[in-house]
């Protein structure tokens, strides 16, 4: 039987890191007394976890986001109660868990790793198959006898080549992460401030050879994970075509006609000052998408500036109109309930939202959630008033908008909840 077995608490919304900590640890680690299984469902994590051998270990891997930080809680509470053995250690690591460590922690889990999670999870299955302490693991926090916060620095930021984007050999496959971090710091994103400000990206070589194994286990559609899709081998605000097109020619190349790429869409978007004739002409030759995701955010040009957004109201339009005569459909995001907005401003947004609607656009809309790790992280949730409401649904039943608002209305005000209850507020 296997020395240490580690089991991932695969969650729909964290597929994309889960894919990436399993083809970091079956990159890295070849060991017979490692066993990984994958609990899809809540009777699959019940039975592994009954199955703890007296010579072994279980590590139980968890990655959540902020607004699934309460249910994923309450799913822990209810394992640990029907399960406990000192030999079963639950470790967290994502984004929500690296920016509130002390929260993660005080809802139980033994263990929050702390930044990039590829080195972390190499580093402490090694010290669990060598019998060391986990303490001795940087980027590792945990709890005092005391209940204080201790920890041993941050994850290592890792070349995004020296890492799979998923896992083949475990059939996990899904979008390549192709960019890490993001310079232009959006207050309201926790991006650039989780993975640093800066732009990593995966080489084109590295990236087409993924997409190779992808077409070789018979998949058809290609997806990219990029903060901006237009940044891609650029270090500034600066956009490379020729990187953008060599890196499109050869995942065609790699993949065949018959594929489907899809480029400046779900899970990346494109910067509104980035969007050129020249740009979408590239796009036209290689996607198949003729839908682009564009971050608008506000129709106000304060609140454009107060959130570090770094572009104008004007170039929102433009980017549509662009959009739209070459023949991509335009979503926008707007974020609504920004901390400062005013009356005014979402005035001026919604003017804006109807504007684009007119033209052939569509809204993408989101409410506010002051997330964890941001210059945000304090501030009130966001919320949307009545008349905007009424608006924002009557461009949804025209087919004009679409979006998670009313639900990350309920999710904002939990954030904050946790907030208060974590700090004493």
């Amino acid at each position: 039987m296997p020395k240490v077995k580690v089991i991932i608490n695969f969650q729909k919304q964290s597929r994309i890191p889960f894919n990436v900590l399993v083809g970091a640890i079956h990159s890295r680690i070849k060991d017979s007394d490692l066993e990984i299984a994958i609990a899809y469902k809540a009777h699959q994590m019940a039975t592994f976890l009954s199955e703890v051998e007296p010579e072994g270990k279980i590590l139980v891997l968890w990655s959540f986001y902020s607004p699934q930080f309460a249910k994923i809680a309450g799913e822990l509470s209810n394992l640990q109660n029907r399960y406990h053995s000192e030999k079963i250690i639950h470790l967290a690591g994502g984004v929500h868990a690296s920016a509130e460590p002390l929260q993660t922690l005080q809802a139980g889990f033994d263990y929050v790793a702390v930044g990039e999670g590829e080195q972390i999870i190499v580093d402490v299955i090694r010290a669990l198959l060598e019998d060391k302490p986990l303490n001795s693991v940087k980027g590792l926090a945990s709890l005092t006898i005391e209940q204080q916060l201790k920890r041993n620095g941050r994850g290592e930021l890792v070349e995004l080549d020296d890492y799979p984007p998923f896992a083949p050999a475990y059939k996990l496959f899904g979008s390549i992460e192709i960019t890490r971090g993001c310079i232009y710091a959006c207050k309201f994103c926790q991006t650039p401030y989780i993975s640093k400000a800066r732009f990593r990206h995966r080489s084109i070589e590295n990236i087409a050879q993924y997409a190779g194994i992808m077409r070789r286990h018979g998949y058809r559609d290609y997806r990219f994970i990029s903060p901006t899709a237009f940044s891609y081998g650029s270090q500034d605000e600066s956009v490379n075509l020729d990187a953008v097109e060599n890196l499109l020619a050869s995942v065609r190349n790699a993949v065949g006609s018959e594929a489907r790429i899809f480029y400046g869409t779900f899970p990346s978007e494109i910067r509104p000052e980035h969007i050129s004739q020249s740009a979408l002409r590239i796009l036209k030759k290689y996607v198949d998408n003729d839908n682009l995701i564009i971050g608008g955010q506000s129709g106000s040009q304060q609140i454009l500036n107060m959130s570090k957004r770094g572009h104008s109201v004007e170039v929102i339009q433009q980017a549509v109109n662009i959009c739209l005569k070459e023949g991509f459909v335009p979503n926008v995001d707007f974020l609504f309930g920004l901390p400062g907005e005013t009356k005014e401003d979402v005035k001026k947004t919604m003017a804006l939202a109807q504007t684009l609607t007119d033209l052939g656009a569509r809204i993408h809309t989101h409410t506010f959630m002051p997330l964890p790790g941001t210059p945000f992280q304090h501030s009130d949730a966001g919320s949307i008033n009545k008349p905007t409401r009424v608006a924002l649904t009557e461009l949804e039943a025209q087919g004009k908008a679409y979006g998670k608002w009313k639900s990350q209305l309920r999710t904002a005000k939990e954030l904050v909840e946790l907030r208060r209850q974590s700090s004493g507020e």
